[in-house]
């Protein structure tokens, strides 16, 4: 199938959708819950079928499904950890994986996706539709930091989890003052910090005790337009400890920022193991695999 039938196939999808979007609405969440957190649809419809072929592994997911078990699996860890209701919020990490399973996700009412790949996000962003909320969860080079915010924006663009550097904050801190300067607004743009809790060279992230302290002062100090809203870490596969680790991180983190630590968001936990990362006080999850299946990194690059 070429190019432009794709894009007027998810067009048409969006455009159904648009039409019938009463059919989807947010659960009310609390003045003390965060924005965006979990979004069960009242009732939920496949609304188009997709047709075009990608690969026999996807052909056969079932993505409204997989979503409403990753949903009734975090509400059951919720529950039993005695979290508020919509205090955890499920991105959807759909990195490598093809528009039309984003879009079977979105008609399920999902909002929040995570993305790897600065040139996949920019790509996604523009054939997605507006209220889609954009996590950027990967490795930022610098020097792209201009361009994904220039072509996101900060009204798709919800937070990048993977800041661990002054250098990359202050890209970011000028990106966003330009976007704001063409676009007339004055937003902030949302950032975690992201922390190395395995201690794995092959892991970004600042170190875990004062560094975690020290660059966040460094980054309130010199971008004003950087709005630090929690810290992230990816964790080493059967390491729960990780966990442990960056939920004392953000005692540091909230003394930096003159907070509550409550106020800062965990960022933790996957496919494996997001309902023990619940239960340890995450509060945003990325489920990528068991939500779109497994990925293919042929064709990526780490930018």
């Amino acid at each position: 199938m070429t190019i432009g039938l794709r894009r007027a196939t998810v067009a048409l999808s969006f455009a159904i959708l648009n039409h019938r979007s009463s059919a989807f609405a947010p659960l009310s969440l609390s003045s003390r819950v965060p924005r965006g957190l979990i979004y069960f649809p009242v009732q939920t419809k496949h609304l188009t079928k997709i047709t075009m072929s990608t690969s026999a592994a996807d052909d056969t997911l079932d993505i409204s499904s997989n979503i409403a078990s990753v949903r009734q699996r975090i509400q059951d860890a919720v529950t039993c950890n005695g979290r508020p209701d919509g205090s955890v919020r499920l991105v959807a990490v759909s990195k490598t994986k093809p528009l039309e399973l984003l879009v079977a996700a979105y008609e399920t009412g999902q909002r929040h996706f995570g993305e790897n790949y600065a040139q996949e996000l920019m790509s996604k962003c523009t054939e997605m539709p507006d209220d889609v909320s954009w996590h950027f969860i990967g490795p930022l080079q610098s020097n792209k930091a201009g361009s994904l915010v220039k072509t996101v924006g900060l009204n798709k663009l919800a937070c990048i989890e993977t800041v661990s550097t002054l250098k990359l904050a202050s890209k970011l801190n000028r990106a966003a003052e330009l976007w704001n300067e063409e676009a007339g607004e004055q937003k902030k743009l949302g950032i975690y910090i992201q922390v190395n809790t395995s201690g794995e060279e092959s892991k970004s992230g600042v170190n875990p005790g004062s560094e975690v302290g020290e660059l966040i002062k460094k980054i309130s100090d010199e971008c004003p337009l950087l709005s630090i809203d929690g810290l992230m870490t990816i964790g080493s596969p059967g390491d729960y400890s990780c966990f442990d680790i960056l939920v004392k991180c953000r005692e540091e983190a909230a003394v930096a920022l003159n907070k509550d630590p409550n106020e800062l968001e965990l960022s933790m936990g996957m496919s494996g193991d997001f309902e023990i990362a619940i239960a340890k006080g995450a509060t945003n999850v990325r489920v990528g695999s068991t939500i779109f299946g497994n990925r293919d990194y042929s064709s990526h690059s780490t930018a």
